[in-house]
């Protein structure tokens, strides 16, 4: 699969007084790189929601390593690491531009509901979409260098 890594620039108002990240828009951040994975993966999140799908976020974790400052563009790294089907986890590695400072390593799980937040049990009834994440679990999808 020909993934790009999910890029941006960090904005003025997503700092603090010392021009740091505030640790909350890190939250944000993954979200942005998860709705850029799945449409590089071919699941837009409009895509999905036409299909009655939606994926709420369960729980989220970061440990933040470095600092990142205003200006500064950063990379992260998605990864699927685990899928049943109605759950999945993936974790990420935000770094600066050149891949060679770790700001944070983060972790979100989700599950897989519909419109009425019940369970969707993909493989039965969405098996394409269940092949499509079961094939990217534990895949690295870039180089860090």
């Amino acid at each position: 699969m020909d993934y790009k890594v999910f890029k941006r620039k960090i904005n003025y108002y997503e700092t603090d007084k010392m021009q740091v990240v505030h640790h909350s828009n890190y939250i944000r951040f993954l979200e942005e790189c998860r709705m850029d994975f799945l449409t590089q993966i071919g699941l837009d999140y409009d895509k999905l929601e036409e299909m009655g799908i939606m994926i709420p976020v369960l729980s989220v974790s970061c440990n933040y390593r470095t600092p990142a400052r205003f200006g500064e563009t950063i990379c992260i790294i998605p990864k699927l690491t685990r899928f049943h089907g109605v759950k999945f986890e993936m974790s990420y590695e935000i770094y600066n531009e050149d891949m060679t400072l770790l700001h944070n390593e983060a972790e979100s799980s989700h599950c897989l509901v519909d419109m009425n937040f019940k369970p969707v049990r993909i493989k039965k009834e969405l098996p394409e979409l269940y092949d499509t994440l079961e094939k990217l679990v534990g895949v690295e999808l870039v180089s860090r260098r």
